[in-house]
């Protein structure tokens, strides 16, 4: 597979991909839908809507990029907000259902050999992204874990993956389990 040049993180996942067909003209405008900072971990097609997309699952979030010669369209969905993952795999292909905010998306005929890895990387991402709610705090480094929940906390704001209130609620909740 030709290299594409675009950004190291984003070629060293479209060097995984087992198919880039359909995904070509996304994988160059992804940088243009990245926030500052956000790195790609792996990517992924699919069919999402209306159309064949890239799925690109970053440090910050989960994002759908299909863009067409007519149309663009970005759907992404920040770790915080996702509830569970379900992968079905067929034959050749298979179906991603992310449960987000209330709202079911599914991505249908990503190519099997990434979806099932994609989807235990996006379960690990939602397991370990949110900040836990307050627990006891284990003795010894007591203040470095605080510090770090902290820390991942105003990472959270600072990526719009948490609204300020939730932001208030969960600094609440860790300053209250010192």
């Amino acid at each position: 597979m030709a290299p594409f040049n675009v950004r190291p993180d984003i070629d060293a996942a479209a060097e995984k991909l087992s198919s880039t067909f359909g995904s070509k003209r996304e994988i160059q405008r992804l940088p243009e839908v990245l926030w500052e900072g956000e790195t790609v971990e792996m990517l992924a097609t699919g069919i999402y809507g209306k159309g064949n997309g890239l799925l690109a699952m970053t440090s910050m979030r989960l994002i759908f990029l299909k863009h067409g010669v007519m149309s663009q369209q970005v759907e992404d969905f920040p770790y915080s907000k996702i509830s569970s993952v379900q992968w079905s795999g067929g034959m050749l292909s298979g179906s991603l259902i992310v449960f987000a905010s209330g709202n079911k998306a599914e991505i249908k005929q990503i190519p099997k050999a990434d979806g099932k890895d994609f989807a235990d990387r996006l379960r690990s991402h939602i397991a370990t992204g949110a900040v836990p709610a307050a627990a006891p705090a284990p003795a010894g480094g007591a203040q470095q874990d605080v510090g770090s929940r902290l820390a991942t906390l105003d990472q959270l704001r600072a990526a719009g993956a948490i609204t300020d209130a939730e932001y208030q609620d969960r600094r609440t909740q860790i300053l209250n389990s010192i």
